[in-house]
């Protein structure tokens, strides 16, 4: 996805970023797909809550004689709102394509209580995308980077992905997730 492909009031990397990495500032941001979002208003943000994607794979396996293995995802989190617009646009296509329907790119913002605060953790879990070295969210971080005049970590970090320190996901990369459903009340849908 190019950067010049993010909308303007989204565009918030130039005052998050520097040559540590991106500032957290205690609000979160989720990226997802327009179709999440009146479940989402009603339900608040659960784990692994596309049960409608969920539904059309376990349909599609049943069809071919296979069976799909139930995963509770944690929710995936990011202190930037350019970075969630990335994997909002990832979330839009892939229900687009695999429910026949149009979807668009929605940034949700988070603002947490200190009790969900605290539950907020370094998604070390995303490591796989550094060891696939053409993943398409490390050449968005090379381009973010790059946009805002700065060195990119992106090769530094995947000489040997095992040996990062696990802060690194978060301050450089801007991965972060939690693992508790999080109330409607703490949600503010940025664009749909």
């Amino acid at each position: 996805m190019a950067i010049d492909a993010i909308p303007a009031s989204l565009k918030d990397a130039a005052s998050l970023l520097s040559d540590t990495g991106f500032k957290v500032t205690g609000t979160w941001y989720h990226g997802t797909s327009s179709g999440l979002i009146p479940s989402i208003n009603k339900k608040g943000l659960k784990r692994s809550g596309d049960t409608e994607s969920m539904n059309a794979d376990a349909k599609t396996m049943s069809t071919i004689g296979g069976s799909v293995n139930e995963i509770i995802e944690p929710i995936f989190l990011t202190q930037s709102k350019e970075l969630a617009y990335f994997w909002a646009v990832q979330k839009s296509n892939s229900r687009s394509r695999r429910l026949g329907k149009t979807e668009t790119p929605t940034v949700i913002e988070i603002n947490l209580p200190d009790a969900l605060q605290e539950l907020v953790k370094t998604d070390v879990g995303a490591m796989p995308i550094l060891m696939n070295t053409e993943h398409p969210y490390l050449a968005f971080i090379n381009d973010i980077y790059a946009a805002n005049n700065l060195e990119s970590p992106v090769n530094k970090l995947i000489e040997d992905p095992m040996s990062n320190p696990r802060e690194v996901y978060l301050e450089l990369l801007g991965l972060a997730y939690i693992n508790k459903k999080i109330p409607g009340e703490h949600l503010s849908v940025l664009s749909a």
